[in-house]
Order: structure tokens, then C-alpha cells, then sequence
């Protein structure tokens, strides 16, 4: 009998110390989160819908959108932490909304062509970017 009871003390002295390593992950992104909807005025979680029906994952691969795989332009994680949008914007919560918008404003050769997106799709699509 004391050998199953050991065995499950340790199974749950594992689950407790796994949960303990997860909460400082949690922590973090739940503050990327906070600080992507205070600099575009965003939502994160609504943007996944609307980067799936502008088509931005066949050019883009954007972790957290589901297909989002492609390979043509550059990936789309970090991007907060990047310099220049599209080599030619400083990066910008502002310069974001307006590249993903009409890139071709900014750079008339790009291949990135321009969506028909309302302002609040545009902060909720540069939020998730920003959260990632």
C-alpha cells in the first residue's frame, strides 16, 4: 500500500511544479497582451478570423492563426520587437494599422497588396501582432 501512495504524492509534487513553471509563461504573455491593446487600442483575440479572410497566411506565417503557413513575406512573430515595418516604416503602433492597410503607400513595389479593412479590424489585427 505505501508504494501507490508515494507514487501518487510524486505524481502530484510533479503536476504542482509543472504548474509552477507555467504560471511565469502565462504571466508574460498575459503582459504582452495587456501592453498590445494599450498601444493600438485593439483586441487580440479578434483578429485570427480576420487574418484568415484577408488571406495574410498565404504569404505570412503567423503562429496562432490556423493555416497561416506561408512563406513568401517575412514571418510575423516578434514583431513588436522589430525596427522597421516592411524595411521601410519605423515600427510603429500607428505605421503598423496604416502598412497592413495600404502598404503600397508606403512602398509601391511591395507585393503586399492593400486590404479593405475598418479601423477597428486594423488595431485588433496589429494588436495580435504586436501580442505575439
Amino acid at each position: 500500500m505505501a508504494r501507490p501512495r508515494r507514487l501518487g504524492w510524486a505524481l502530484a509534487a510533479l503536476l504542482l511544479a509543472a504548474g509552477g513553471l507555467a504560471w511565469p509563461l502565462y504571466a508574460a504573455r498575459q503582459e504582452r497582451i495587456g501592453i498590445a491593446r494599450a498601444i493600438t487600442g485593439g483586441e487580440p483575440s479578434r483578429a485570427p478570423p480576420l487574418l484568415i479572410r484577408h488571406g495574410c497566411g498565404g504569404c505570412h506565417s503567423i503562429p496562432g492563426v490556423p493555416g497561416a503557413d506561408g512563406r513568401v513575406a517575412a514571418p510575423l512573430d516578434g514583431l513588436r520587437q522589430r525596427v522597421y515595418l516592411g524595411g521601410v516604416l519605423p515600427n510603429t503602433a500607428e505605421n503598423l494599422m496604416a502598412w497592413i492597410t495600404d502598404p503600397r503607400r508606403f512602398a509601391p513595389n511591395t507585393a503586399m497588396p492593400a486590404n479593405a479593412l475598418r479601423e477597428a479590424e486594423a488595431r485588433d489585427i496589429a494588436a495580435f501582432l504586436y501580442s505575439r
